[in-house]
C-alpha cells in the first residue's frame, strides 16, 4: 500500500527525481563532524520557525497587552511556557551555529574559490539571525526592551547625516508607542524570516552545485584556473554519497542539539521578564541577552563620543569586512598552519568576545543601587559633621558609582583616598557642579550639606582608611 502510495505520489509530483540527486551528490571523504554546523544552523531555524508560529497564536502584538500575554505564556499554560522556553534556547543554539559555522568556514578558507557567493549569502545570513534574536528580545515589552529600543534610538539619532532617520526608524516614529512594537513583530516573524528562506534557497544550491569544500591540506593551494577540474576528478576517485555516508553526523548533532534545547527549555525554562514597561522608571538597566551582550560591553567602555558612531559603524564595518573579504582573498593556501594570521584574528576575537562578555555581566559601568550604607569600620572614627556627610554619602546616591573600600559602585572614581587627591575646594566645586556621566548636586543640596559631604571625603586617607 505504502509503495503504491508512493509510485502515485512520484509519478504526479516527481519529488524522489528532485531529491535523489540531492541526497545522492558526492562529498570528500574527510567531511567530518566540524562540517555539521551549517545544516545544524538549518534544523535550528526549523525549530524557530515552528515553534514562533505556535506562540503566535497566544502572543498579542499590542503596547497595552504584549507584557500580560507573555506573562499569560509563561505562567499559566504550561505548553506555552514549554514552547516559549524552546524558541528562547533554539534562538541561542541558531546564533551559536551560524557563529561555529562561519568560524569553520573562514579558518578552512572556505569562502575561497569558487565559494564567494556562498561566503556572501552566509555572512547576510549571519547578521539577520543576530537581527532575529534582537528583535526577539524587544517583543518581551518589558522594562528590558523598552530601554533598549529607547537607549539604542537615542545614540543613533547622533550619528552624523542619517542619525535622525535612524531614531525615527528604530522609534517607528516620533516616540515609543504602538508603531514600535508592531514594527519589530513585522520585523521578526515576516520580515526577518523571509529574507533568511529567499537567501537560504541559494545559498544551499550553491552548496550543492559547488560541492563541499574539502578539508585543507598544506603545500594545496587554490588555482581558479584548475581547481574545478581537480575538485571534481577528486570526487570521482574518493568521494562518498552525501546520503548517508556523511549526512549521518548532521542529522545526529542535529537531533543531540534538539534534545539538548529541550532540556534546557524543561530544567532552565523561558528567560525572566524585568516587569512591566515603565518609561518613566530611569532606575531601568537594560541588558541584552546573552549573544549581544558582548557588544552591550563594548559600547558601555568606549568613550562616551564614539558611541554614536560604533553602535552604527561597528557592525557595518564588520559587514563589509567580512562581505568583501573574498574578493580580495580568492586563491592560494587553505590550511590554517599556512594561513597563522586567520588563527590569530579568530583567537583575538574569541578573547575579545569573551572578556567583554565577562565584564558585561559584572557591569561596573553600571551604579549599584543596592548598595548598602558604610560600615562603622569603614567610617571610622570622625567628627559628627564627618559622619553626617557618610550617611549623605549613602541617602544621595553617590555610593551607587563610588567606591569606597570594598564598598559601593565602579561606575565613578574610586573615592578610597581621595583626601590624598583632591583638596576641599575642588571636592566643593566637583560636586556642586557635577562632570561626565555625574550629576550637579548644587541645586539639591544646602551648602551645610556639601560641607559635610566634604568633610567626610577629607578623611578618606590611607592613615584613616586603613582596614579597608
Amino acid at each position: 500500500m505504502f509503495r503504491r502510495l508512493g509510485n502515485w505520489l512520484e509519478e504526479r509530483t516527481g519529488i524522489a527525481a528532485l531529491i535523489r540527486p540531492v541526497a545522492e551528490h558526492l562529498v570528500p571523504r574527510g567531511s567530518t563532524w566540524l562540517y555539521v554546523f551549517g545544516s545544524a544552523t538549518l534544523f535550528a531555524f526549523i525549530l524557530q520557525v515552528i515553534t514562533g508560529i505556535a506562540l503566535s497564536f497566544t502572543y498579542i502584538p499590542s503596547t497595552s497587552q504584549a507584557y500580560q500575554s507573555l506573562k499569560f505564556i509563561t505562567e499559566n499554560s504550561a505548553l506555552d511556557h514549554f514552547l516559549r522556553s524552546v524558541h528562547y534556547f533554539g534562538a541561542s543554539a541558531m546564533i551559536l551555529m551560524v557563529g561555529l559555522h562561519m568560524l569553520r568556514t573562514f579558518l578552512f578558507a572556505s569562502y575561497k574559490y569558487p565559494r564567494e557567493a556562498s561566503w556572501m549569502s552566509g555572512t547576510v545570513l549571519l547578521f539577520l539571525t543576530v537581527a532575529m534574536g534582537f528583535t526577539g528580545q524587544i517583543l518581551r515589552w518589558d522594562q528590558t526592551a523598552i530601554w533598549s529600543v529607547i537607549v539604542g534610538a537615542q545614540q543613533a539619532s547622533y550619528v552624523p547625516l542619517i542619525g535622525p532617520a535612524l531614531a525615527h526608524f528604530l522609534l517607528a516614529g516620533e516616540t515609543l508607542g504602538g508603531q514600535t512594537l508592531s514594527q519589530f513583530f513585522a520585523l521578526h516573524v515576516f520580515v526577518f524570516p523571509i529574507l533568511i528562506i529567499m537567501l537560504l534557497a541559494p545559498h544551499l544550491w550553491m552548496v550543492i552545485r559547488n560541492g563541499i569544500s574539502e578539508p585543507p591540506k598544506p603545500g594545496n593551494p587554490v588555482n581558479s584556473k584548475t581547481y574545478v577540474q581537480d575538485y571534481h576528478a577528486m570526487l570521482q576517485r574518493d568521494g562518498v554519497p552525501f546520503w548517508p555516508d556523511a549526512a549521518w553526523r548532521d542529522v545526529l548533532f542535529a537531533v543531540v542539539m534538539i534534545v539538548v534545547i529541550v532540556g534546557l527549555a524543561i530544567s532552565v525554562g523561558p528567560p525572566h521578564l524585568a516587569g512591566a514597561p515603565n518609561p518613566t522608571d530611569l532606575v531601568a538597566t537594560p541588558k541584552p541577552d546573552w549573544y549581544l551582550l558582548w557588544y552591550f560591553g563594548v559600547l558601555a567602555l568606549i568613550p562616551h563620543l564614539l558611541t554614536p558612531y560604533v553602535i552604527v559603524g561597528g557592525p557595518l564595518l564588520v559587514f563589509l569586512v567580512l562581505f568583501l573579504m573574498p574578493l580580495w582573498a580568492r586563491q592560494g593556501e587553505r590550511h590554517p598552519l599556512r594561513r597563522p594570521w586567520a588563527i590569530g584574528i579568530v583567537s583575538i576575537v574569541i578573547v575579545a568576545i569573551a572578556s567583554f562578555w565577562w565584564l558585561a555581566t559584572w557591569e561596573p559601568w553600571s551604579p549599584r543601587y543596592d548598595a548598602p550604607p558604610l560600615p562603622t569600620k569603614v567610617v571610622g572614627s570622625v567628627s559628627d559633621k564627618a559622619l553626617a556627610g557618610a550617611k549623605l554619602f549613602h541617602d544621595q546616591g553617590c555610593e551607587q558609582c563610588h567606591r569606597i573600600g570594598n564598598y559601593g559602585g565602579f561606575r565613578g572614581p574610586n573615592l578610597t583616598y581621595v583626601g590624598n587627591r583632591l583638596t576641599g575646594i575642588e571636592m566643593t566645586w566637583r560636586i556642586a557642579n557635577g562632570g561626565y556621566n555625574m550629576p550637579a548636586f548644587g541645586s539639591q543640596l544646602s551648602s551645610q550639606q556639601i560641607d559635610q559631604l566634604v568633610a567626610f571625603l577629607q578623611t578618606r586617607t590611607p592613615k584613616l582608611s586603613e582596614g579597608q
